[in-house]
């Protein structure tokens, strides 16, 4: 009888160790298209991604350059101060979207062109992606809109 209770307990924790391992394998095979990691400017310039990599990146839209193509084509610039990158977006901009501001796309590069599938732009006068302040504070360019001048 004993024998036969540590047996039991054996297969019933083997057992869950297999489902332990398939639930893990199955949730990452779910994510493995929804993660999306964010790079700025100069990381795309000195540390291009593999051919086919979705990604997000972020910075500010370069002033004078948002162009405007047929229908709802555009192509602007986006800058962490550093670094510019060119993109290409077919679809309608945010109403906020505007040159010298914060924005984040997420899409793939193709050559020396970020091809943009979604672009998503501050919402108030403060309001900037995190990852864009992030990439803003690592060039040292950032100053906080918030922070009262000393006097």
């Amino acid at each position: 009888m004993k024998g036969l209770k540590k047996q039991r307990r054996i297969q019933v924790i083997a057992l869950a160790a297999v489902a332990l391992m398939g639930a893990t394998g199955l949730v990452g095979y779910a994510m493995r298209d929804g993660i999306n990691f964010f790079r700025s400017p100069s990381q795309v310039m000195s540390e291009p991604p593999s051919e086919g990599e979705t990604f997000r990146i972020g910075g500010l839209v370069v002033e004078g350059s948002i162009v405007r193509g047929e229908g709802t084509e555009v192509s602007f610039a986006v800058t962490d101060t550093n670094m510019s990158v060119p993109v290409r977006y077919n679809g309608i901009l945010p109403d906020l979207f505007s040159e010298g501001q914060g924005m984040v796309a997420l899409g793939k590069m193709e050559g020396d062109t970020f091809i943009a599938t979604e672009v998503l732009a501050k919402h108030d006068e403060t309001y900037m992606p995190q990852e864009v302040v992030d990439a803003l504070k690592e060039q040292g360019v950032y100053v906080d809109p918030n922070a009262k001048p000393e006097s």
